[in-house]
């Protein structure tokens, strides 16, 4: 039964806050797109009155979340799935907990309390071939699990809402909370620390700049190819790949290495949180080539940091940036470079609509709506 809801409706409306366990064990640090929605909606959750969360995180792992942190979840991942089943149901009675919040597709089987599960995308099932052999029959078992067995699910856009119904018929109600945006970080003016953060990054502009985890489905090689298209015209034009190497990042080195003009292509690794905002604003364009995603966190942005943005059509990124991106075919290397051409002639027109876009996605009321999910299952 899929709830297209962000809105306050559900659940009841009386008594004190309701209490919370958030499992946070899975998420690494340096976080990625998903972990960054958990650390994003923690704050926000712990700034609510009618919200008594607790995380549970990895031992040793407490310094970044808000407080009160349950850090007892061993570090190791094949011990911790073990733990998951076992030690967190424990976890979540000691701290008194009325709901569990697994934020990243799994939950405890025995849990003893209702549970929410929050489901990112279906490329497990849609595109088993950009993750690794070992992550596509547990997270498959572990989304129909949840599908069957959790009081409510949901799903970070419309499009994984859609595909999760298709694909694996949930049991139990879904509910569609987009992700926000951190304005005060997130924002189109320069806080005068601009230059020294993107000189810490080692960027100058111009640039195209891509920011995301090096991995298949992010297509960073048709971007590569894309570039080399028209760098040729642009002589003083680099671009920039900010992000982690992930599982497949092969293929992006190896195109790299094989383009024209490799020598103005910088692969900086993971680019530290505080300095991503001033290499979305100095960008001349903002490049998101994926195929497919749970909702693209960094399209939004980039549009909230008043960047030019190209993106993907026919995926979630067409919806979150509704209408105020240029939008390429997925997959199209000349289709893309056409599109990133268009966007630097005309990279002004398009400001003032994706900072209206970007306006509407707040992690206050991103949370506000998880607050009533957990109302709405007690």
């Amino acid at each position: 039964m899929l709830l297209y809801d962000t809105s306050c409706t559900l659940g009841r409306s009386a008594g004190g806050p309701v209490r919370v366990a958030l499992d946070a064990s899975a998420i690494p640090d340096p976080p990625g797109g998903a972990g960054r929605y958990v650390l994003a909606l923690a704050a926000a959750l712990g700034r609510r009155d009618d919200v008594d969360l607790t995380v549970v995180a990895r031992a040793g792992d407490a310094a970044r979340w808000p407080a009160p942190v349950a850090d007892r979840a061993p570090a190791r991942r094949p011990v911790r799935l073990g733990w998951e089943q076992v030690g967190l149901p424990r976890v979540v009675r000691a701290v008194n907990a009325e709901v569990h919040h697994g934020p990243h597709y799994t939950m405890p089987l025995a849990l003893g309390v209702p549970a929410v599960v929050t489901i990112h995308d279906l490329s497990f099932f849609t595109h088993p071939e950009w993750h690794q052999r070992t992550k596509i029959a547990f997270f498959r078992a572990a989304i129909r699990t949840s599908a069957r067995r959790a009081a409510a699910l949901v799903a970070v856009s419309a499009a994984t809402a859609a595909l999760l119904d298709e694909l694996v018929r949930p049991r139990v109600p879904v509910h569609v909370i987009p992700h926000g945006v951190d304005h005060s970080r997130f924002r189109p003016d320069d806080p005068g620390d601009d230059e020294a953060a993107r000189a810490r990054a080692g960027v100058s502009p111009p640039y195209v700049a891509f920011l995301g985890t090096l991995e298949p489905r992010k297509d960073v090689p048709t971007l590569v190819r894309a570039f080399d298209r028209l760098a040729g015209s642009r002589p003083g034009l680099s671009l920039v790949l900010a992000g982690a190497r992930g599982w497949g990042a092969d293929a992006v080195e190896q195109a790299v290495a094989g383009a024209a003009y490799r020598d103005r292509i910088r692969l900086l690794g993971y680019l530290a949180e505080s300095d991503m905002p001033a290499v979305l604003r100095g960008a001349a364009v903002v490049a998101y080539p994926s195929l497919e995603e749970g909702f693209g966190l960094p399209v939004l942005e980039a549009l909230a940091c008043g960047a030019p943005v190209v993106t993907t059509s026919g995926t979630v990124m067409e919806e979150v940036a509704a209408g105020a991106a240029l939008l390429a075919p997925p997959g199209d290397e000349r289709g893309l470079a056409a599109a990133l051409e268009a966007a630097l002639e005309s990279a002004g027109d398009r400001r003032r609509f994706g900072l209206d876009v970007a306006a509407h996605h707040t992690w206050a009321a991103s949370a506000a709506a998880h607050a009533e999910v957990y109302r709405s299952v007690l």
